[in-house]
């Protein structure tokens, strides 16, 4: 069994085993959303960071667990310690969507808001080693990674003939596990990596060849991570087959496209997918899935999108 089909099977009857649906109201569009806004905490970050903690011996969780999130992961983090009855801390950014940090308060988590630079210093210098809560990394952990790829093998059972699946990147963890269960399990499958063109690191990365910084300026703010991490490159270069940079218009778009016509509710990180999927041509994408990644948004943004 691979690791990812061990995800699966220890993610099995706690996490939502989310359908595809299609995208058009009339069932007829070869553009099919996976709606993992359905998740008990609103986004795909709980299958990884569950993975990741259901892995940990009892005496780690025991310590405590911590991350580093814009969000989704603090959430997930909290909903982990909460099951585990354990305290679950986040670095968070101060201008992290009031809507995530009010959740992850909700779910028993403790945010600890500080500038954006000092959550990424938190990461580039691996702070997390001298620190005594257990640290799930949001975005290089291995369990991390084969917990998302279980997202990828529902994708295969539900839609064995997939022609290319989009996958939104901020971090990369997403692209790791899904990308990865995809190709070990169907390697003809293309994987199209999406970027708002306000935070565009992996595409820098790619023609850099190696891993750069941008600037990150984006409504996406689930992807606005202004580098790739170097030990994650080299495998998100292999699994990725091509890159879509969309628009802020494009992303508010498709926010208002799945509003309308598929009645869901996504962030900007979430609509990644679908705009990307609906700036390629049909013949080009052929038969595809989009993941809606995430659906924490704050409601006036929300409702400045849709007016």
């Amino acid at each position: 069994m691979s690791e990812f089909e061990a995800a699966a099977e220890r993610l099995r009857g706690t996490i939502v085993r989310t359908p595809l649906v299609p995208l058009a109201a009339d069932g007829s569009s070869e553009v099919w959303i996976k709606p993992e806004t359905l998740q008990p905490t609103g986004s795909f970050k709980v299958r990884g960071v569950l993975n990741a903690v259901d892995r940990m011996d009892q005496a780690t969780r025991a310590r405590g667990l911590s991350t580093v999130s814009a969000g989704n992961t603090a959430k997930a983090l909290a909903w982990c310690g909460r099951r585990f009855g354990v305290p679950a801390r986040s670095l968070m950014p101060e201008g992290a969507p009031a809507a995530k940090i009010d959740a992850v308060r909700a779910l028993g988590g403790t945010p600890v808001l500080v500038p954006t630079e000092q959550v990424f210093r938190f990461l580039r210098e691996r702070q997390w080693e001298r620190e005594s809560f257990a640290f799930v990394h949001p975005w290089t952990d291995p369990d991390l990674h084969a917990g998302h790829g279980s997202m990828g093998l529902e994708i295969l059972a539900d839609l064995p003939d997939v022609d290319t699946v989009f996958i939104p990147v901020g971090g990369g963890g997403l692209l790791a596990g899904v990308g990865g269960a995809l190709k070990a399990s169907k390697p003809s499958v293309r994987i199209v990596a999406v970027e708002p063109e306000g935070c565009p690191s992996f595409h820098a990365s790619m023609r850099a060849g190696r891993s750069v910084t941008v600037d990150c300026r984006t409504i996406c703010d689930g992807v606005a991570v202004p580098y790739v991490a170097e030990e994650l490159f080299p495998l998100l270069s292999e699994l990725a087959d091509e890159i879509v940079l969309v628009t802020e218009d494009e992303v508010r778009a498709a926010i208002r496209l799945l509003a309308t016509s598929s009645h869901l509710v996504a962030e900007g990180a979430g609509a990644l997918a679908v705009a990307a999927a609906l700036k390629m041509p049909a013949s080009v994408r052929g038969r595809c899935v989009c993941p809606v990644t995430g659906g924490s948004i704050d409601a006036d943004k929300l409702a400045a999108i849709l007016a």
